[in-house]
């Protein structure tokens, strides 16, 4: 029998704590100190709205009907679409191995943030804690360098993952009661630290206040869209295996809007606690971009200079990696339980044990990160998934569904069990059919023309080698587009002995409970 959700409110928990991740916390405040603050913040909400929910809606509500994962919800919309879902798992699973690593440095900086007590006003020390820590070659070599702190923390990182989805619905419904609600109350505990700064307010107008110029920069709203695609977990089998799981009463149109926009609540929660700290020790100009820059090398340089006490620094220091640790749990077993619900409908797998498996597999794959060449590693990955294939498979999705399928039957579904908000044709149907694809496009588009200028063919202009290029990010790249055709072949390997796939469409499936 399949999973379902014990209410609407763990859905919707389960869902913003999915959405809600450590890009929240670091990479938003970063573009919106890079792009004029509140000006990015208006293209981010346009981008939202006119992108984010409809393709959010669109994942919950074919998943809920087909109550299938990625690949089958795709197949449901066009037989031959199902090699879009794999995309998706594939995206997941790619993501996943390097997240846990991600995870689990910030694990380590929580445990580690009893040092901050003795580096008061010490940049230095703060700035390279973690670096050294990792013991970081910063290039693709120095596979025999092993920090073992970090592979420490990695195998409680996947025992916590495996822990939080080990019984499915159940454990993620108690699980995320926590995991989003814990984060908000440390951001809120840091943001009220940050407004007794002085020039805290200089951080929050500079949050706020925009700077109108800056919306005739191309990269503002490129970078806007990509931060509002990233962070909504679409493209990457989640919310399909989250939408499954619903019952036939939810509400999708509302639910979709509440996800979305606690995500960018939260996440300008997280801007005026990044502001108002940086800004109340003179940092505020040393924010950047870079989430992992941020996280590990320039705020903990802020958690030092916070106050004259040693103590209230390592406090400081606890609560903001801790809130860390919670922002990414659940987005890391969320993209597990994505990829697990696929591959277990799939072969019609014990739910449980694929999982299990996946957690040992990917666990063992992610070892790679917990040696030298590790952050290097994670940076090709991270650049070719993110800039190419996660786009590339919300591409293939609006299309498949706005070109290939009678979208308004979608519509029907987001709008089923709902009063007092229908999500308007005008605006799900343009999105979806012509604005998503030619917005996302644009996108892919504009990473490949960066990429030729940046690196030629093979590579982005980073400091690493074409052969750490090739390896890392092509051939991963090739493993997630050729995912459908690896279990196309599983399939017909299995049909030997008597598998049969389950090869259902639209119209097979039924709304009754």
């Amino acid at each position: 029998m399949r999973d379902k959700w014990s209410s609407r409110s763990t859905f919707i928990l389960a869902a913003i704590g999915s959405a809600v991740g450590l890009g929240n916390a670091w990479r938003f405040p970063g573009l919106a100190a890079k792009y004029g603050g509140g000006a990015f913040l208006f293209v981010y909400l346009i981008a939202m709205l006119v992108i984010g929910i409809p393709l959010l809606m669109l994942e919950i509500s074919v998943s809920r009907h087909t109550k299938s994962g990625a690949p089958g919800s795709m197949r449901a919309l066009n037989k031959h679409a199902e090699h879009v879902g794999w995309l998706g798992v594939s995206n997941g699973i790619g993501i996943s191995i390097y997240y846990a690593a991600v995870f689990a440095w910030v694990i380590m900086m929580f445990f580690m943030s009893f040092k901050f007590m003795n580096m008061t006003g010490d940049n230095e020390a703060a700035s390279t804690l973690w670096l050294k820590t990792i013991k970081t070659t910063g290039v693709v070599s120095g596979f025999k360098t092993i920090a073992w702190p970090v592979f420490g923390c990695l195998l409680l990182a996947w025992a916590l993952c495996y822990l939080c989805i080990r019984n499915g619905t159940t454990t993620v419904g108690k699980v995320v009661k926590y995991t989003v609600s814990l984060p908000v109350i440390c951001l809120l505990i840091l943001a009220v630290r940050g407004f007794t700064m002085s020039g805290a307010l200089s951080g929050v107008s500079k949050l706020f206040i925009p700077k109108w110029s800056a919306l005739s920069d191309s990269n503002l709203w490129i970078d806007a869209i990509g931060q509002v695609f990233y962070s909504l977990s679409v493209a990457m089998a989640i919310m399909f295996a989250y939408g499954s799981f619903l019952d036939e009463k939810a509400n999708i149109a509302v639910d979709a809007i509440i996800i979305a926009f606690s995500d960018m609540i939260i996440s300008v929660l997280a801007g005026i606690v990044m502001f108002t700290t940086m800004a109340g020790v003179g940092m505020l100009d040393n924010m950047s971009a870079s989430g992992i820059s941020t996280a590990f090398i320039i705020y903990p340089q802020a958690i030092v200079n916070l106050s004259g006490s040693g103590v209230v620094n390592m406090l400081f220091a606890f609560t903001f990696y801790f809130c860390l640790i919670t922002l990414a749990i659940d987005s890391l077993f969320s993209i597990i339980e994505g990829v697990s619900t696929a591959i277990s409908d799939k072969f019609k797998l014990s739910k449980k044990k694929t999982t299990l498996t996946l957690c040992i597999v990917e666990g063992v794959i992610s070892l790679i990160y917990v040696t030298g060449a590790g952050l290097a590693i994670l940076d090709i990955v991270d650049y070719f998934i993110n800039s190419y294939t996660l786009i590339l498979t919300g591409i293939l999705e609006v299309i498949v569904a706005g070109w290939f399928f009678k979208t308004s039957k979608i519509l029907d579904q987001i709008n089923r069990n709902t009063k007092n908000f229908r999500m308007p044709s005008w605006w799900f149907l343009p999105s979806i059919r012509i604005i998503a694809p030619t917005v996302l496009s644009g996108l892919f588009i504009w990473n490949i023309v960066n990429l030729v200028r940046g690196g030629g063919i093979y590579g982005k202009n980073d400091g690493y080698t074409l052969k750490a290029n090739i390896v890392f990010g092509w051939v991963i790249i090739l493993l997630i587009i050729l995912s459908g055709l690896i279990i196309k072949a599983i399939v017909k390997y299995k049909s030997k002995s008597g598998y049969t796939e389950d090869d259902r469409t639209w119209d097979d499936f039924s709304d009754a409970e």
